[in-house]
Parts: structure tokens; sequence; C-alpha cells
């Protein structure tokens, strides 16, 4: 149940309209009355002699018995009360009950004294009422409104036990604010399948993604398509910004812009400002300098994508043992990260991975407030996700990418179980969320991959498969029996071997994969270790390519290719 308190309004029959009208989209079925401030309130939808008028200047009363000078501006409170999709339908007198409840929370009824505020519930579908109040008490006071929102939300959750309905997560109030009505309303009018505050958050996410500082960012919003504008205080600073879809109007034919706060608490340009490291930001406001970045030589997208599995291990670490501050900081820039991958990856992975940046978004931030400088590591892998460009589906990107979504499942149910464990119930359940969707994103990545290493595990000589057996007794005996009957024993013996040729000690380096972090939670373990064995080992992900194929793309930044080919091993060699 979501109670949702509008913007306050000056024309009681202007909503009264709304209400008991059609809909903007012929959506409004059998509007009626279930509640009201004393059980006698005219129902014009269902009584032929009732009229809106009528029922206006009832609710309207309060206000012709003080003073103009005591009237409040704006009037008319406004709460919308919708049950999920999944809940059964309530009927009248359960709304009615609802709609008691709720106003008396919210403050618009004080059922003690009887001297509250007038008001109506009007149903007009199946999932939802609407009530609306007059903000001046029978008694000519002023109702006491002080936080009425998370008082509301307070009481649906009580309502929701009681009613059997579906079980909400307490917020804290730091969710992106969601779609008015007339934004959805207008989104399928224009069969847009997002609304443009939707659309715009994920895209200014997405600009933001490894940004070095704002003049980047602001390039990135154009480049996107965006309309942007900037708002400068009288002594030329930068004080904000605004953005909008180019075919999104208003009925005056004018761009329909957004502040970066109104898409997320995050995308406001003070906060923007504090994850840019010292040596990107822009020079001291009003010297006129532009920003000063440090490039270096471009990466491919499989190594981009084996750097970022780096980046976000050593993160999933610090979600494991990192003070509050450390953690919130690696769960903003995750979001980042995934936001990269996402904007970067082939087609068969970018819907969920584009569904799991979207969820993700809700576990990126909390009241916690994050400490920036543990990031860097995280903004900079997204950085070089989004310049290293769009990824193969095959071969080394693809198998990369699952490597990195591999690791990024991890990272979500680490966020989620540190959200549990801080009772931030909706950034918990938006990791989980974001980690089936990374599951299901793996699959899709990790399938032609891991399909070659089971062919060439099968293919290894049976001698040589009964001593990685044994090595993996040795090394992990609680996991070994689960390991030797899951299909992917064969792709983790055929590592196994790879790495033992490289000069490994197979048994050590199991052992050290398996200690690294738990694997209950992994749908396959085998996967897991396979994925973790190669990058410890620095085998190629894809085993029918060559590190060679992992070369940056040609750039003007790259030196040339026998100086690229020194740093990659160096990389890879520390």
């Amino acid at each position: 149940m979501i109670p949702r308190i509008h913007q306050r309004g000056t024309r009681t029959v202007g909503l009264l309209h709304y209400l008991y009208g059609p809909g903007l989209s012929e959506e409004h079925l059998d509007p009626h009355l279930v509640a009201s401030w004393d059980s006698n309130a005219p129902d014009p939808g269902r009584d032929p002699q009732a009229t809106l008028q009528q029922l206006q200047r009832l609710l309207d009363q309060p206000l012709d018995n003080i003073d103009a000078a005591r009237r409040p501006a704006r009037h008319v409170w406004h709460l919308s009360v919708r049950n999920a999709a999944e809940d059964r339908i309530l009927s009248d007198a359960e709304w009615a009950d609802a709609a008691r409840r709720l106003v008396a929370a919210a403050g618009i009824d004080d059922p003690a004294d009887g001297a509250g505020c007038r008001w109506a519930a009007v149903r007009h579908a199946d999932d939802h009422i609407h009530i609306i109040a007059t903000l001046v008490r029978e008694d000519g006071y002023k109702p006491d409104l002080h936080r009425d929102a998370a008082r509301s939300q307070t009481e649906a959750r009580l309502l929701e036990a009681d009613l059997g309905l579906r079980r909400l997560n307490t917020g804290d109030g730091t969710a992106a604010q969601r779609p008015t009505s007339a934004e959805r309303h207008k989104a399928q009018r224009q069969q847009r399948e997002r609304t443009p505050r939707e659309e715009l958050r994920e895209t200014a996410r997405r600009a933001v993604a490894g940004a070095q500082g704002e003049a980047e960012f602001f390039t990135r919003l154009a480049a996107a398509g965006l309309l942007v504008r900037r708002r400068t205080a009288p002594s030329g600073d930068l004080l904000g910004y605004t953005v909008a879809l180019p075919d999104d109007r208003n009925k005056d034919g004018q761009p329909v812009f957004y502040s970066g706060s109104k898409l997320a608490p995050d995308l406001s340009l003070p906060r923007i400002r504090e994850r840019f490291t010292d040596s990107a930001q822009a020079a001291q406001a009003g010297d006129g300098r532009e920003e000063r970045t440090t490039e270096r030589p471009a990466r491919g997208p499989a190594s981009a994508r084996r750097s970022a599995t780096q980046a976000v291990w050593a993160a999933v670490l610090i979600i494991d043992h990192g003070d509050d501050g450390a953690v919130a900081a690696q769960l903003a820039a995750a979001g980042e990260v995934l936001d990269a991958l996402a904007t970067t990856s082939a087609a068969h992975t970018r819907r969920e991975l584009r569904e799991a940046a979207t969820a993700f978004e809700r576990a990126s931030r909390s009241h916690i407030r994050a400490e920036h400088r543990h990031e860097s590591a995280l903004r900079q892998a997204a950085r070089d996700l989004v310049h290293s460009g769009p990824a193969l589906g095959r071969g080394e990107d693809g198998a990369t990418t699952a490597m990195v979504i591999d690791m990024l499942f991890f990272l979500a149910l680490a966020a989620a179980q540190w959200h549990s464990k801080h009772t931030h119930a909706q950034q918990a359940a938006a990791a989980r969320q974001a980690a089936e969707h990374l599951r299901a994103a793996y699959q899709h990545a990790a399938g032609p991959p891991m399909s070659a290493l089971r062919q060439r595990g099968r293919q290894l000589p049976r001698p040589l498969r009964q001593r990685q057996a044994a090595v993996l007794r040795e090394a992990v005996p609680e996991l070994a029996e689960q390991v030797l009957a899951e299909p992917g024993w064969d792709a983790l013996a055929s590592t196994l071997a790879e790495a033992e040729t490289a000069g490994h000690q197979p048994a050590a380096l199991l052992a050290e994969a398996a200690a690294r972090r738990e694997t209950d939670t992994a749908g396959s373990v085998s996967d897991v270790l396979v994925w973790r064995l190669r990058r410890l080992a620095h085998l190629p992900a894809d085993p029918t390519t060559t590190p060679a194929a992992d070369r940056a793309k040609p750039s003007r930044a790259r030196p040339s290719a026998p100086v690229q080919g020194q740093r990659e091993g160096r990389r890879r060699g520390r």
C-alpha cells in the first residue's frame, strides 16, 4: 500500500471534477464516495440528486467561518493510496477503514476531540482511492501536518499487515522521486516505455559514470542529446543544472526541464562534485581556466573488464570489513561501474545489465555519508569501461564480461547484507533485485566461454582429470563432492590444467580462490572458482583466445604496440 501526498491546491471543485470524471485516459470506473468526515457527505457518483458543488461547499465550509486573512493560500490537501498489482481487491468497507486510519495518522482528522478537517475518500478503480481534505479544522485552527507523509507511510505498513497485503519496505527519505501520475499518464499517451524523468535519471547517471569533472559531465549530457541549462550566480559560479528531453514539451510547447536533485538526491551538482577527484576538478571558481586531466592510454574492452573485476573484488572486501563511510563510497561507485558496463556491453546482456543498474541505483545511496576518497579505483574502472568502447559478445570481450558480472553479483549480495545490517530495508531489497538481474546477465554472457572450457575439460586425458580431482579434494575438501557433481567441473578441470601449465601450484591457487569469499550464494560453485582462478593466474578469460587479443584499441593516446604490450604485461604481473 503506497500513500502519496500530492502538491497542495487552491480549487476544491477542480480536484473533485478530476476524481469523479472519466480520467485522462478514460480509466476512471464507477467513481463513488467510500468514506467522509461525518459519513453523511453527499456522493455525486451514486446519488443522482447530489452535485460536485454541494460536496465542495460542505468541504470548504470551515473556510467561510474564519477571516480571509487566516485562510491558507493553498487549502486543498490530496492523498492517493494505491495497492500493489498482486494485492487482492479491497471492498469499499475496507478502503473506508483505511481512509479513516490514514487521515487520522496524517493529522487531517482528530477523532479524539472531533474537531478535525473535513475530508472525503473517492474510489474510481479497484486498486486505489483518493482522499481530499480542506486544511482548516472545524474549530478554525490549522491541522498539525508535521511529517504527514512519514506518518502516512507508517500507518500504511500497519494496514498492509492487518489487511493481508504485500508488505513494503519502509523508506529513509533517500529514494529518487517517483514520476507523478500526470507524468505517467503523459508517457502513456505518448507511448513511451518510461517517463521523461526516468529517462533523464538514467542518462544523467551514465554521464556521471567515471567522469573526471564538470566539463566532461556536461559534455556527455549534451552528447546524449539532452537539452542542458546551467544555473550560475552573479559572480559567474556554477550553482546547478537542469536537463530536458528535446521531445518532451509542456502545453505551451516549451521543453520540460528537471533539476538534478529532482532526478535523484545524488545527481544534484554539489553531490556530483563530491565524486570528482582533485586532479580532475575544475580550477578555482572564477579564474576561467579549463579542467586539466591526465589521460592514460585507452584500454580495450577485455582489458577494461579485467581491471573492473579486480576493482570490484577489492570493493567487496571493503564492504565486508570496512568502515561505514568507505562502504557507502564503494556502493556509490559500484553504481557507476554498473551504468558503464550496461552502456558498453553487447546486446544479449545489455537488457539485464541495464535492469541491474536501475535496481542498484536505490542501493547506492543511504543516510550514511560516503567518503569519496575511497572510491577512486571503482570510478577509474567505470571510466575505463566507458572509454574502452562497445564490447563484442564473443571471444575475450564476452568472457571478461562474464567474469566481471560474476564479481558484481557477489558485490550486490554483499551490499544487501550490509544494508540489512543497518536496517536499510529498501536498499537491501534493491541490491537483492540487482543480484537477480546480474545472475540472468551472467547466464547470457558465460554460455560460450564456459561451453568451450567444458569441452576442453572433457578432452583431458583421464589420468590428468583424476589428478585434478585429487587436487580439488586436497585444496577444498568441503566443496569437492559438490563441485565434482556440477556440470562446471569440466571447465574447472581445464582451468586447473592451464594454471599448472602456466607454472602455478593448482592446489594452492584453488585454496586461495575458495578462501577469498563464501560461495554458498553462487548458482554454480565451479563457475565461481573458474573465474577466480583465471583472474588469479592471469589466464585468458576465453580459452580460445590469447592475451594478445586483449590489446587496447588504437587511439591517439595509445603508444606503440610493443610499449603497450609491455605495460599490459606489467599490469598483469602486479
